[in-house]
């Protein structure tokens, strides 16, 4: 029985074995699939959620902002280097210009030749010694400055020995082709090409050509992509801008006045040449001066042009003005007589000719002829104080000549009530002391006797001209003001034209030709007060032709030396020189004289 039932025991287990194996899935393994399933579509769909989310923060919340950094990634920003616009003058030969310069680095680990090859083959080309770089290059493996700016033609040189290890890049430089020749006028730019000095301080914004900022699109490596650059971005106006001086009077007046600088041993000169007729400067040179390409090497107070930044009492060449007053104002007329006897007594201070001599009965003429103070106190003293002090304002005294060129500054003139109570300020302004100009104003208000009795503007700038001479953009003058009646400035020059030729000024005279003119020797005001004893200032200005008055020449020396140093023998003859040059240039006929 035991070993039956035993077998019947194994029997049932193994039938209900079979049955668990082969029996169809309950209700308990359904909910399990069921569950499955709901936790993979719930994963699902948080995903989906979040990713939806995550997708409308970047589209919707942050999509301006990443659309920006995506734009900046893709887009650059360029600023092209536009050329500084040319300057020219009146003939259109070239003063300033932008040149492209190559700095030169050098690398010695990288050189493909000994540096015995390289030192001596750069020591050529660039004019160095050959031991020297040899020992630069021994000693430095690379960045090797050898210059800041070669000029292209040197730059080809170096590109056709082929040396590996030769850095050269490109820049830009202002260069003038014509040196301290027009240093004066046009001036200089520093190295972030900001003007310092004359027209290229004064005429910045003509001078820099307009430019604009462009977007290029990059690839994804950031290299440009030229097929997406803005049509003619880089194609710029051929506008220059063009002066009213002559080179070639220039370089007469620069070599006429340097060689009077050395032989009288001044301390610095100036010559300046207009056009009375509408105020344009055909010359305008002062001594010394620099080299514009090489500025740092020279000391500041050089950079300012001091005909146009310091004030002088111009002396005697100030008496022709004071005459076309005194014939305006109708107190005199060209044939009065004055007894000058070489001193007059003003308030409490004595007056003398500047060579301690009386000259007897004179006429007005003779009065500039032999540069009479006598007898313009005399002819001053004629006029009310406070009339005369109104017309020395009316003419431009206390006031600047508006020129186009830097530092221009104010001349001085007293206070009215100073000038009108004092006996003696009227008195010394006859003659051309106790009141101070530049060269440049003295120049423009000579020039109204010149032009019919206008006061014109001082200038250089004529225009932005194209490459074909057509005018573009011309500078906003002040218009001419009348002063002077024509009538009276007529018998002024023709009175000056004795000078010439009878009197002070005879060293300028050319065989020929009809010039006005008068000389001046002043004393120099001293930095306390009173007159500096060794120190004066010569001058001659004169105004050609007589019978067509137009150009103005004025020749200054300051503080030359010697007995004999006077404005006849100074300055005349260099104004000579200027004029002997300015006849041919600007076609003046000879013609016949009228005394």
């Amino acid at each position: 029985m035991g070993l039956k039932n035993l077998r019947d025991s194994q029997q049932q287990r193994f039938s209900q074995s079979r049955w668990k194996k082969n029996r169809i899935p309950g209700q308990h393994q359904k909910r399990g699939v069921r569950f499955r399933l709901f936790v993979v579509w719930s994963i699902l769909i948080i995903a989906g959620f979040g990713l939806g989310i995550h997708l409308y923060s970047l589209q919707i919340i942050q999509g301006p902002k990443l659309t920006k950094a995506a734009r900046s990634q893709q887009m650059f920003n360029m600023r092209p280097f536009i050329p500084r616009r040319k300057i020219i003058d009146r003939n259109r030969d070239v003063l300033a210009i932008d040149r492209p310069v190559y700095t030169l680095y050098v690398h010695p680990n990288q050189f493909n030749y000994t540096i015995e090859e390289v030192a001596s083959n750069l020591a050529k080309i660039l004019g160095k010694d050959a031991t020297e770089l040899e020992t630069r290059f021994r000693k430095h493996k690379s960045g090797i400055l050898l210059s800041h700016a070669l000029p292209e033609a040197t730059a080809d040189r170096l590109y056709a020995l082929r040396f590996d290890g030769l850095d050269l890049r490109r820049k830009y430089s202002r260069y003038y082709p014509k040196e301290d020749l027009a240093a004066d006028v046009v001036g200089y730019i520093d190295g972030d090409r900001r003007g310092q000095a004359g027209i290229e301080r004064s005429q910045q914004k003509m001078l820099e050509r307009p430019t604009r900022t462009v977007r290029l699109s990059r690839s994804g490596n950031g290299s440009l992509m030229p097929d997406y650059a803005p049509e003619g971005f880089l194609h710029f106006d051929d506008l220059q801008l063009q002066l009213t001086i002559d080179s070639r009077l220039q370089r007469t007046a620069r070599s006429a006045l340097t060689k009077n600088l050395k032989k009288w041993k001044a301390k610095r000169g100036a010559v300046i040449v207009m056009d009375a007729w509408d105020g344009s400067l055909l010359a305008l040179v002062c001594s010394p001066t620099y080299n514009p390409n090489r500025y740092s090497k020279k000391d500041i107070p050089l950079f300012r042009n001091w005909a146009v930044a310091d004030l002088y009492e111009p002396g005697s060449t100030f008496k022709p003005l004071n005459i076309a007053i005194a014939l305006e104002a109708g107190v005199i007329n060209p044939f009065d007589v004055f007894n000058d006897n070489g001193t007059i007594q003003v308030a409490d201070s004595t007056i003398k000719n500047a060579d301690n001599k009386g000259n007897g009965q004179v006429d007005i003429a003779k009065i500039l002829q032999r540069s009479s103070n006598i007898g313009m106190v005399k002819i001053i003293q004629r006029m009310r104080p406070s009339s005369y002090y109104s017309w020395l304002e009316k003419i431009g005294l206390g006031e600047r000549s508006r020129t186009d060129l830097p530092s221009e500054v104010n001349s001085r003139l007293k206070p009215e009530k100073e000038f009108t109570i004092k006996p003696i300020e009227p008195a010394t302004a006859s003659f051309g002391q106790g009141f101070s100009l530049t060269p440049l104003q003295l120049v423009q208000m000579v020039g109204s006797l010149g032009n019919g009795g206008k006061l014109v503007t001082p200038h250089v700038v004529e225009g932005l001209v194209d490459s074909k001479g057509k005018m573009h953009v011309k500078p906003d003058l002040s218009p001419p003001r009348q002063i002077f009646s024509p009538g009276t400035t007529q018998k002024v020059v023709e009175m000056m034209e004795t000078v010439v030729s009878k009197g002070t000024g005879k060293p300028a005279e050319i065989s020929g030709y009809r010039i006005a003119g008068k000389t001046g020797t002043a004393q120099k005001a001293g930095p306390n007060g009173g007159y500096l004893d060794d120190a004066k200032i010569t001058s001659f200005v004169s105004i050609l032709p007589v019978n067509s008055p137009r150009y103005v020449v004025l020749a200054i020396v300051d503080e030359p030396k010697g007995e004999n140093a006077y404005g006849s023998t100074v300055a005349a003859p260099i104004a000579k020189s200027v004029m002997e040059a300015l006849i041919p240039l600007e076609g003046i006929a000879p013609e016949k004289s009228n005394e």
